[in-house]
């Protein structure tokens, strides 16, 4: 019993995330985070849909990307419409050089969203990214907690890429590629490094990373001079790239989303 202060008696302190009674209290998100949770749009899309007045919270219209919601409790509608956990999706794509990794670009220029043009696909998300010069397999979904498993630095499956140099490397830097080296304060290596196969002035590698670095690859070869001329993203975990064309899109199948999970 709390002891009384002066005559009145004390209220009893309230820890974050539990009742006053001390049970544990589903956790809070914001609106947008929520929806983006969900699968129906990026987290970002969310946020403009509330500020444009489209998302309703138990029948009542809000505006705060920020309004707190407990997922499974509280009744979200976009454009009175009714959002539940939807039906999830995965699958692979072969990213052709050229396109942008992103939903939308301000400048009007082509992004890997082209690639679904016409298919009736749910809003989905990419799963990590390959650049504008970079090409090979892009995975998409709209299951937030599979697609984190996957990029997460230290459990996430390897990285498998076929990387075409201009120049025709010795084991010494083969060698050197996997002890790693610094560059502008960032510690870059391979976890593996071997020659495909070379001709008089260039050669392909086969290099695996196990983590997912900003242009870690290109960062690493030009701490030794070296140019890339093509990268290509081959495998993920076991998941190959296989024979998909490029441009070309694939469901995954049960056991792969399993074995990357």
């Amino acid at each position: 019993m709390a002891r009384p202060v002066h005559g009145i008696r004390a209220r009893p302190r309230i820890v974050a995330g539990t009742s006053a009674g001390g049970t544990a209290m589903p956790p809070r998100h914001g609106v947008a985070r929520v929806l983006s949770k969900l699968g129906v749009c990026s987290r970002s899309e969310a946020a403009r849909w509330v500020l444009a007045g489209r998302v309703g919270v138990d029948g009542r219209i809000v505006r705060d990307p920020e309004f707190p919601v407990v997922q499974g409790k509280h009744r979200i509608s976009v454009d009175g419409n009714p959002v539940g956990t939807g039906e999830r999706h995965y699958l692979m794509l072969n990213k052709p050089r050229g396109l942008l990794t992103t939903t939308s670009d301000e400048h009007g220029r082509d992004t890997v969203y082209r690639c679904f043009d016409g298919a009736g696909l749910p809003w989905l998300a990419p799963v990590g990214r390959l650049d504008k010069a970079s090409e090979g397999l892009l995975l998409f979904t709209n299951d937030p907690e599979w697609a984190a498993a996957i990029t997460d630095p230290e459990r996430g499956p390897d990285k498998t890429y076929h990387v075409q140099i201009d120049c025709v490397p010795d084991d010494a830097l083969l060698a050197h590629l996997q002890q790693g080296v610094t560059s502008d304060g960032v510690f870059l290596r391979a976890r593996s490094a071997a020659l495909l196969r070379a001709g008089g002035k260039n050669a392909w590698l086969e290099i695996r990373l196990d983590e997912g670095r900003n242009r870690q690859i290109r960062r690493l070869l030009e701490a030794f001079d070296i140019q890339v001329l093509r990268l290509v993203r081959v495998a993920i975990g076991p998941l190959a790239l296989g024979d998909l064309a490029k441009g070309a899109w694939r469901p995954l199948t049960r056991d792969e989303i399993t074995a990357l999970s």
